[in-house]
């Protein structure tokens, strides 16, 4: 592996299987780095095609999103850092894809508890490729003031607080993503702090090992001096060693192995990666720092006394003029998230949305104030939801019964209907449900199904104001108006529509008025004299009730129930009753397979 740098001021990267999070953490320390071009290329969502959004600064920018890795690298055939985020399940397999691309120099795999056998192939593949592998179970590297994988080095504020911003003169490398963090913050404090980390992974058989980076670190110039984080279990630290007594290293090497509390225990302990477990007294911490110790490295007594002995060997670089302490720079403000700022309670944002009739932020959705666990377990029927979602409280029993008969009544009338018809006809077409469903919907207006508000709204001025039914009937008639509720294509005087009778039993029955019904029967009685098709239909049965229901309950003013009328809640009871029906006719056609219907010639007349 050896030769020198990975990543510049200029690396991009493919990032597989999109989260938000690491990527928009990766622009905002391109951001704080002062990179020109965003650091991720595109994203690999495998089956998804078309862009993220994301932030660079201040600038919102679209990021590719490609559905496979060959068409991601064909893409920017200059990103040439692969950032795998699958699961363990599938992390082997795209690793391997991206590897073979010649476009691809380092994969950084995420993931832990990817199987062993997989992680020995795509090390020999690599090897024999000249490519490098961080990982498995890694949080990745960072070449400060220049490039950052993923999740590394955490929030930005611990970054700043890193000075990772820009570039110090120290190399580091671990197994542990966790505790890379903390010492890019202890070397930050007692020297110019870090010129690359890579956290290796802590799983048994990492792609890249921490000789190969301390080797690596050695060809760099601007690094000055090396700090090693090793662990108990495996033999990884011995061929640092090794390389250490060949004189492969010509710069300090500070080195610390933890575990050394392993032999406090009485049994074998397996600490948090699947690596860190010690197989024998070569593969304990004190061996590790014995042999690293007499190797040349500089290995202090203790982990307390690690950052001190990191400050020595810094400050004798200085004082023999082998470092030039960085020059501190004030890196730029990240513009904080609107999201972020709002919970901190530093802005105040309008909202672009009311609702007052459900609330899904709790543990379970709300409708108008009740639990949806309550409506469950109180037994709450179809109506009771309509009573809450569209008059925000809950009617008496009598008035969702009534609801409930309203749409079971109105839920078909045949196919023979506009609205039926249109459905029956776009179903044939092979259209799907929705589509289906829209047709017939649309037909509901003023001259099919739409006069139940005019009607509720007519009956009611008429009565408010106490006009008889001859006076309210001809006044219409004067406007050039058909009185809305009345009048039945088929039904007649002495053949009453059963829908209607049967709202007239429930209601007589059930509620406490009556007034604006029997208003209506009495308007009916005069258009009869009128001629036998002008009854009270469907349409007014329900909107002369529905006054009933809303001024007869007390639980409504006289502006509310004004306002219920004129905003149409009793046509979308009409509505969404027929929506039953039209759905039916759509199964109904499909079941049936019935062809592309065309209307027969017989039935048009043709004419100039």
């Amino acid at each position: 592996m050896a030769t020198g740098q990975l990543f510049s001021k200029t690396t991009q990267a493919l990032f597989y299987n999109y989260k938000q999070l690491p990527i928009q953490r990766m622009l905002d320390f391109d951001f704080l780095c002062g990179r020109e071009t965003p650091s991720v290329a595109g994203i690999i969502n495998p089956g998804a095609e078309g862009f993220q959004k994301l932030f660079f600064g201040q600038e919102e920018i679209a990021i590719p999103v490609h559905s496979t890795i060959e068409a991601s690298c064909a893409a920017h055939p200059t990103a040439d850092v692969f950032i795998n985020f699958a699961s363990f399940r599938s992390a082997a397999a795209s690793s391997m894809t991206a590897l073979k691309q010649p476009t691809i120099r380092v994969v950084a795999i995420i993931a832990e508890g990817v199987p062993e056998s997989d992680t020995k192939q795509l090390i020999a593949y690599a090897k024999a490729n000249n490519k490098v592998v961080i990982g498995p179970a890694t949080v990745g590297g960072v070449q400060a003031g220049a490039f950052k994988i993923g999740d590394t080095a955490g929030t930005i504020d611990n970054i700043i607080q890193c000075k990772l911003y820009r570039p110090g003169s120290v190399g580091f490398v671990s197994k542990s993503g966790g505790m890379s963090n903390e010492l890019y913050n202890t070397i930050a404090r007692v020297t110019d702090g870090i010129y690359e980390g890579i956290a290796i992974g802590g799983d048994v058989f990492p792609g890249s090992t921490l000789s190969d980076h301390v080797l690596r670190f050695n060809n760099i110039p601007q690094v000055k001096m090396i700090v090693v984080l090793g662990e108990l279990g495996g033999r990884d630290e011995y061929s640092l060693v090794e390389a250490l007594k060949h004189g492969k290293i010509n710069k300090p090497v500070v080195a610390w192995v933890s575990g050394t509390c392993a032999r406090l225990f009485k049994s074998e302990v397996q600490f948090g990666h699947a690596g860190a477990k010690s197989g024998g007294e070569m593969e304990s911490a004190q061996a590790k720092n014995q042999a690293l110790r007499e190797a040349g490295a500089v290995v202090p007594t203790s982990y307390e006394a690690f950052e001190s002995v990191i400050k020595e060997a810094y400050e004798k670089l200085a004082e023999e003029g082998k470092i030039t302490p960085v020059k501190e720079v004030k890196p730029p403000q990240i513009p904080e998230d609107l999201n972020t700022a709002i919970k901190s309670g530093k802005v105040r944002a309008p909202t672009h949305i009311i609702s007052t009739i459900s609330d899904d932020r709790g543990e379970e959705p709300c409708y108008a104030g009740v639990p949806m666990s309550s409506i469950v377990e109180q037994g709450y029927g179809v109506g009771d939801v309509i009573s809450l979602l569209w008059f925000k409280r809950s009617l008496p029993r009598y008035c969702t019964h009534f609801i409930e008969i309203c749409i079971m009544l109105c839920a078909d009338h045949g196919p023979c209907v506009s609205g039926a018809h249109n459905t029956i006809v776009t179903a044939r077409a092979g259209k799907d449900l929705v589509s289906s469903l829209v047709s017939g919907l649309l037909t509901i207006g003023p001259r099919f199904g739409g006069a139940v508000d005019d009607a509720a709204r007519y009956f009611k001025d008429a009565y408010d104001r106490g006009l008889t039914p001859y006076e309210f009937v001809e006044s219409m008639k004067k406007k050039g108006i058909r009185v809305p509720g009345i009048g039945h294509r088929i039904k007649r005087g002495d053949n009453r529509d059963k829908r209607v009778e049967l709202l007239q039993l429930f209601a007589r029955t059930h509620f406490p008025s009556v007034k604006y019904m029997e208003y209506a029967v009495q308007v009916e009685t005069y258009t009869l004299s009128k001629a036998n098709n002008l009854v009270l239909n469907v349409d007014g049965a329900i909107g002369s009730l529905f006054l009933d229901l809303l001024a007869g309950s007390g639980m409504f003013t006289k502006q509310e129930i004004d306002e219920i009328v004129e905003i149409g809640y009793l046509n979308g009871l009409f509505v969404l009753a027929r929506a039953i029906g039209l759905i039916g006719h759509t199964f109904d056609q499909k079941r049936l397979k019935q062809p592309l219907y065309r209307h027969p010639w017989e039935d048009v007349l043709y004419t100039k």
